[in-house]
């Protein structure tokens, strides 16, 4: 089988608590189940591997020649307004010919904004959460 010439990468913060990542896994299993002829991988900015970089080292030599890369963010703070377009230029600067390119942030999306103003509606229309959390 032949490796994918696409991939996206979900770019996270990364976190001390290994659970913070089951969203990201969970994602990552939708969107690999939604685009099946397409690489996904996580990565992280930090506390948590794989990193950028390495997740772009690991694409580039399967041969993949376009990758999105796609901050799992809510807004634009200095790790994405600084941090992040470093790490991008690295990588590009490694890899001249494999196209990287850059989304925006999921937060700063407005159907992205919609989904999650759906849910909090939803949230405070259904009263008290039953789940782990609890109300407080």
């Amino acid at each position: 089988m032949t490796a994918p010439r696409k991939a996206i990468v979900l770019f996270g913060h990364g976190a001390r608590d290994a659970r913070w990542r089951e969203p990201f896994d969970r994602l990552h299993a939708r969107l690999s189940a939604l685009l099946p002829g397409c690489a996904i991988r996580l990565a992280f900015l930090e506390l948590m591997a794989p990193s950028l970089a390495e997740t772009i080292d690991e694409l580039a030599g399967a041969g993949v020649g376009t990758m999105t890369v796609v901050p799992v963010f809510f807004g634009q703070g200095g790790h994405l307004r600084r941090d992040f377009p470093l790490l991008i230029d690295e990588c590009r600067a490694k890899y001249p010919g494999v196209r990287i390119e850059a989304a925006t942030a999921v937060g700063e999306i407005d159907s992205v904004l919609d989904a999650i103003a759906a849910y909090c509606a939803q949230a405070a229309s259904s009263g008290p959460s039953a789940g782990p959390t609890g109300s407080h």
